[in-house]
């Protein structure tokens, strides 16, 4: 081992040492990994700090999603560990969510002996190259004595402007090293404001409108910012759409929601955003789906006038450009919007109880079809609705299973729905299981389709050793839904690749030691939803629903 003396002062610890108390000092509190020999000495320097959780998932996929989740609720960098080649592919899924979701994560993983790397080593990978297309930074750790300066860089790249992953590779060699090295501070978020007169500027805006369409969305809100966004939308009145996978972050049941920009969308919603006059866009990078695939919006100048509000100046104009740029994290931008007169008059107010009535309409839990047949999931989700608390927190991965919980359930409170903005299969269980190991006093109900539930199975195993007392909600057809859905569309008839023949979910989870039942009646879901929640333990339900019933308003052969 070699031995680097930079600082007499300092502790002589090892390279494991130094990032494990150097991660203390960055106030984490738990980590996900599996277990590799690629960083042993990372593992030893854990087993002296019992103040950091380390929770051992069963797939590196599940560590990183599990990862992404924690950022999600907490805002502060959702971190795991990895071991070097595979560990490290497997883990890519969490990796990309990330990037996509703008969700604040440090992934470490371990890499080949120093003296080693270029020779294609055993599981031997270049890791910023691998990486960097879906990071904010990915580097190689080869100095021992440095652990403690990349590590502070890692949490204020992931942190800071649009929050994102970071990828740290650590050679084995390297942990093993001795040093005296002193820690550093812990990181500080910056937190970009609105200069002074944009409060006055985006009110001038808004108060000339005639038909405008607020959008909220994106990361870091804080309860405070959306409660501040909160009261400014209602004194305006302004009608509020959520961008994808965002609902959580306005009250649904206020009378100034119109709607989820989603898959699947309201058809009176997208009437909306084509005829605003002015769109006010808060926190979202204005995406893909949230844009109807960049149509409902032109690019890169919108019809609508658009004042757009983002953390990142780098999202600012990256496809459309706003008449009205302000970079502003949520919190002070939430508190200038909040801060703005109120207009004597509001023109826009019979757009907004039109466009709230559009909504509740197209919310409104539907008639099954005289010939369905299973569990009706509109009625599930209508059930859930009203009897979950309002802190709840739901997961869900991707699927068109997906399509009834964010159409029919109405999310109340900030950081309470963890779902993929990417679109990522098998997110839901993962994410679940990080939810309830973060806030174990709250609900946790975790929806996953057959096959997104098949993506991470074997983390049962995971909620069952940590005592994550998740409900598992698997919707089970016997397809890939989706892409049977585009099927249907494009090739009709013509079946190919979407049948999935399911295990035993039932005895599947028993066998992990979960509480399990089948539920193949609409009206036996309430009973087994309070015993599932009575359990004690993690619980999953399978619903057998009507496969032809492919979204909530279609049926294959419909």
């Amino acid at each position: 081992m070699t031995t680097t003396n930079n600082n007499t002062s300092a502790p002589s610890r090892s390279g494991g040492a130094i990032l494990v108390d150097a991660l203390s000092a960055h106030g984490v509190d738990r980590v996900f990994c599996v277990p590799g020999e690629s960083y042993l000495d990372v593992l030893d320097a854990l087993y002296d700090h019992p103040s950091i959780e380390t929770i051992v998932t069963k797939h590196e996929g599940a560590a990183a999603n599990m990862a992404e989740a924690d950022g999600k609720l907490t805002g502060r960098p959702g971190v795991c560990f990895v071991t070097r080649g595979p560990g490290a592919t497997h883990a890519a899924i969490g990796v990309h969510i990330a990037q996509q979701d703008s969700t604040p994560m440090i992934m470490f993983v371990g890499q080949a002996p120093r003296d080693q790397i270029g020779r294609d080593a055993f599981q031997e990978l270049d890791y910023a190259a691998v990486f960097g297309s879906m990071t904010k930074w990915a580097a190689e750790i080869n100095d021992v004595a440095r652990i403690p300066e990349f590590v502070a860089r890692a949490f204020q790249y992931a942190t800071s402007g649009r929050p994102g992953p970071v990828v740290l590779a650590l050679p084995e060699d390297m942990l093993g090293s001795i040093a005296s090295v002193p820690d550093t501070d812990a990181y500080r978020v910056l937190v970009p404001a609105p200069a002074a007169g944009m409060g006055e500027e985006v009110a001038a805006a808004l108060a000339a409108a005639k038909r405008p369409l607020v959008i909220v969305g994106g990361p870091s809100w804080s309860a405070e910012a959306c409660q501040d966004f909160a009261e400014f939308a209602r004194a305006w009145n302004l009608p509020v759409a959520a961008s994808f996978r965002r609902q959580d972050l306005f009250d649904n049941r206020l009378p100034q929601y119109v709607g989820h920009l989603s898959l699947g969308m309201n058809p009176a919603l997208v009437e909306l955003v084509k005829n605003a006059d002015l769109i006010l866009a808060v926190g979202t990078r204005l995406s893909e789906i949230t844009t109807g695939a960049y149509e409902l919006l032109r690019v890169p100048n919108p019809v609508q006038k658009l004042i757009h509000l983002h953390v990142s100046g780098d999202e600012i104009g990256r496809v459309y450009q706003p008449a009205i740029a302000i970079q502003t994290a949520p919190a002070p931008g939430a508190a200038m919007l909040k801060a703005m007169a109120r207009p004597a008059s509001q023109p826009w107010a019979d757009v907004t109880a039109k466009a709230r009535q559009a909504h509740e309409a197209f919310s409104a839990i539907p008639a099954p079809a005289a010939d369905y047949q299973g569990v009706y999931m509109s009625k599930v989700i209508a059930h859930l609705d009203e009897v979950l608390p309002a802190d709840t927190i739901i997961a869900n991965g991707a699927g068109n299973y997906t399509v009834w919980v964010h159409r029919f359930y109405q999310f109340r409170q900030p950081r309470t729905g963890l779902a993929p903005v990417c679109g990522a299969m098998g997110y839901g269980v993962p994410a679940a299981i990080a939810a309830k190991l973060r806030h174990p006093e709250r609900d946790v109900v975790c929806f996953a389709g057959d096959g997104c539930f098949l993506m991470y199975p074997q983390e049962l195993a995971t909620a069952m050793q940590f005592g994550a007392n998740v409900v598992f909600i698997v919707v089970n057809n016997g397809m890939y839904g989706t892409i049977r859905m585009h099927q249907e569309k494009r090739f009709p008839g013509r079946i190919s690749a979407t049948d999935l023949p399911s295990p035993d979910f039932v005895a599947l989870a028993a066998s992990f030691g979960a509480y399990s039942e089948l539920v193949e009646a609409t009206d036996d879901f309430p009973a087994a939803f309070a015993r599932a929640k009575a359990a004690g333990r993690p619980a999953l339900l399978e619903l057998r629903v009507d496969p032809k019933q492919i979204t909530p308003a279609a049926r294959i052969g419909g």
